[in-house]
């Protein structure tokens, strides 16, 4: 019997790989952590296969990868053995090692004034995910996203993504933006006049930096996007906060001697309420009137589900004054990281060289996969699944919202992913939020959405992750501890 035996127990616990590479993960990581001397042989195919319960050719597979990873050699009747080469590397901190944990920290921080997403970790352990943010798995194209990731990495197309390009983004991933997205909302934009980023989020940043030499204060919405909030106080701006009602942002209450104005017009942040073309036009006159810019987070157009998504304020501005955010995280991926920023070619001159500094530009690989998924047609046919899917979702989760929860004010919405619900003034849904989670339900408490954080009776449900046959009873679920509550 091999005495090595008894380093390879079991396979690691890892579902997302196969046999064979759970066969070379429990290998590789007993040579990184030098268990194995390169002067005793590993043990036979036949030994491990028996040990771990798999077969020879399993065994004899991974060994073969390891070979052509270098970290293991085949001698001629003798076995298989670590490769020498290895121990010439320094050695190796253990990964697990504690010893650190009962060290103080060296530095004191105070308590941080920016508002965290906290949900749990094992958010998807829970049966009634109704958070933000994330969507369903099963809704992904994973075939389709395969493909191009595989031309993509094809020989002739290596030169596209493997080089430094902090100056320019993807053309090709430009070109169909300008094409495809934008054309869709109306907008027409030069290839200058286009950034690539990671994500709204990461374009919130880099404009909250970039406008900071203008020591003026920027406007919110009031609820609004707390990730703005955080952008905008990273970047040491002040910020002003603007009621909303049931057309969004209002335009009359936006206070004079402000330099920008961040809007969610399609879908209100966190309402989903959205603003129709008049009030629209009256935000681009009053912009024109008090001389300042617009942050468009055209958020979740792509999702209305009984009416034609309104024009972009975008295509309405006849004067540069609208700087537009638009994001693939909804419609393909959060993951992914990408989104885009559309603005005066000056502005994006500057945005750029901001972007640099920051993390030089997004994974060129990346792009070029995405720039794919649009040529080939890929995203067309996945958004118009996305929406029959969400559309029914949406449907059933209004539906068992209206039959459980109206003791709660709701406000109404066209689409999107999510649902704002408010209750009377001393209802706190922070303690909702606490109740529920131990019945097996996570909610966003809406206290996050205020500037000030100074409102607790609004919550917001998100439904993309939960299947729609779970929708109505987890709702039951929410009503039952409301009911609590008020």
């Amino acid at each position: 019997m091999n005495h090595l035996l008894p380093l390879f127990r079991k396979l690691p616990d890892n579902p997302n790989l196969s046999r064979r590479d759970q066969v070379c993960e429990l290998v590789s990581s007993a040579i990184s952590a030098r268990a194995v001397s390169p002067n005793v042989p590993l043990p036979s195919c036949r030994q491990m296969a028996d040990q771990l319960g798999v077969s020879r050719n399993t065994v004899f597979a991974a060994y073969s990868r390891l070979i052509d990873l270098g970290l293991i050699t085949a001698r001629d009747r003798s076995g298989y053995y670590v490769n020498r080469e290895i121990f010439s590397e320094p050695e190796r901190p253990d990964a697990d090692q504690t010893d650190d944990e009962q060290v103080s920290s060296p530095v004191k921080f105070a308590p941080s004034a920016l508002i965290p997403l906290d949900n749990p970790l094992d958010w998807r352990s829970y049966p009634y995910p109704f958070i933000y943010n994330q969507i369903d798995p099963d809704l992904f194209p994973v075939d389709d996203w395969r493909e191009c990731s595989r031309l993509a990495l094809g020989r002739k197309n290596v030169s596209l993504w493997t080089g430094d390009s902090v100056e320019s983004d993807s053309p090709y991933l430009i070109e169909q933006l300008r094409q495809r997205l934008l054309g869709s909302r109306g907008i027409v934009a030069r290839a200058d006049e286009i950034l690539i980023t990671l994500g709204a989020q990461n374009a919130l940043s880099v404009l909250g930096t970039l406008f900071a030499q203008f020591d003026q204060p920027i406007a919110v919405e009031n609820p609004g996007f707390f990730g703005a909030f955080n952008a905008f106080q990273m970047a040491g701006a002040q910020m002003v906060g603007v009621p909303i009602d049931r057309e969004g942002i209002i335009p009359s209450a936006i206070p004079a001697g402000v330099k920008m104005v961040f809007t969610t017009p399609s879908h209100q942040f966190p309402t989903m309420v959205t603003m129709p073309a008049a009030r629209r036009a009256d935000l681009l006159k009053e912009a024109e009137e008090k001389d300042f810019l617009i942050i468009e987070d055209d958020y979740e157009a792509e999702m209305n589900f009984q009416v034609r998504s309104s024009p972009s304020l975008r295509s309405m501005d006849r004067n540069q004054r609208v700087i537009y955010i638009g994001s693939l995280s909804k419609t393909i991926s959060p993951g992914l990281r990408i989104g885009f920023m559309v603005a005066h070619r000056d502005i994006i001159r500057e945005a750029r060289i901001v972007r640099g500094t920051m993390f030089r530009h997004p994974p060129t690989l990346i792009q070029e996969v995405v720039a794919l998924f649009l040529r080939l047609g890929y995203y067309d046919a996945h958004l118009r699944k996305l929406k029959r899917r969400y559309k029914r979702r949406w449907q059933a989760m209004r539906d068992a919202i209206s039959t459980h929860l109206g003791m709660l004010d709701q406000y109404d919405n066209k689409g999107g992913t999510s649902f704002w619900l408010t209750g009377p003034d001393h209802f706190d849904a922070t303690v909702l939020r606490t109740r529920l989670r131990e019945r097996g339900v996570l909610i966003d408490r809406g206290q996050a959405f205020y500037l000030a954080q100074d409102r607790k009776n609004g919550l917001r449900l998100g439904f993309a992750f939960v299947p729609v046959e779970k929708l109505e009873d987890g709702v039951k679920l929410i009503a039952e501890e409301v009911k609590k509550l008020i």
